[in-house]
């Protein structure tokens, strides 16, 4: 589906090195067009739907979490971190911090941060399309919202990532360590909105995680 947060699952059957097969959607309205509800009924993307010889019928998957842990699990295992800590395999506690902050990422980036994105989204759409006798109230409304709300949250948000990446286990690059994640791929895509909606989100200010 155009306009959708698809393309981190295509990064991720690249470096998966799966053999796929990329059918686009254009949107009707904004909206998901009838044919692509025919595939899953709530029409959002990404959706894949898996072809195997085991298998009688393709399974299809949506919401791009379950997609990333379902391609890591039986295609990319090297970009989920090692679970346990050598000799601690299946203990309460004895988890990796890798792999820890993997799993923490694989729900963070749709459900802390993107609410955030898709509020500035709205904000920014009204702000565009108000008629001109109601900007003033609208643009004190929206204002509102950004000082009060979004404002203080990104600053909170993007200065514990910056911390995150400073902090990587192992001295690494990643959120989770020295080699690419599952978790990274999925912080992609509302890193890459926030560059173009968050004024505090700058390489002056968060140069580790902006890089």
């Amino acid at each position: 589906l155009e306009k959708s947060r698809s393309q981190r699952i295509l990064w991720l059957l690249e470096e998966a090195k799966v053999d796929y097969e990329v059918k686009t959607y254009k949107r009707q309205r904004m909206l998901a067009p009838p044919e692509f509800t025919k595939i899953h009924p709530l029409g959002k993307a990404p959706i894949i739907s898996i072809e195997s010889e085991n298998i009688s019928e393709p399974i299809v998957l949506a919401e791009s979490g379950l997609i990333v842990e379902y391609l890591i699990d039986h295609f990319a295992p090297k970009l989920a971190p090692k679970r346990y800590v050598e000799g601690k395999e299946g203990q309460l506690g004895g988890e990796t911090e890798s792999w820890l902050r993997y799993r923490y990422y694989m729900n963070y980036a749709e459900g802390s941060l993107m609410p955030f994105l898709l509020i500035q989204l709205l904000v920014n759409a009204i702000k565009a399309n108000s008629p001109f006798f109601i900007k003033p109230i609208s643009n004190l409304i929206t204002g509102m919202l950004e000082s009060r709300v979004l404002g203080p949250n990104y600053k909170t948000h993007f200065d514990f990532l910056e911390s995150q990446i400073a902090s990587s286990p192992d001295g690494g690059e990643y959120l989770c360590g020295p080699e690419l994640s599952g978790a990274d791929i999925m912080m992609s895509f509302p890193l890459g909105a926030a560059r173009d909606r968050v004024p505090v989100f700058t390489q002056e200010n968060h140069p580790k995680l902006w890089a």
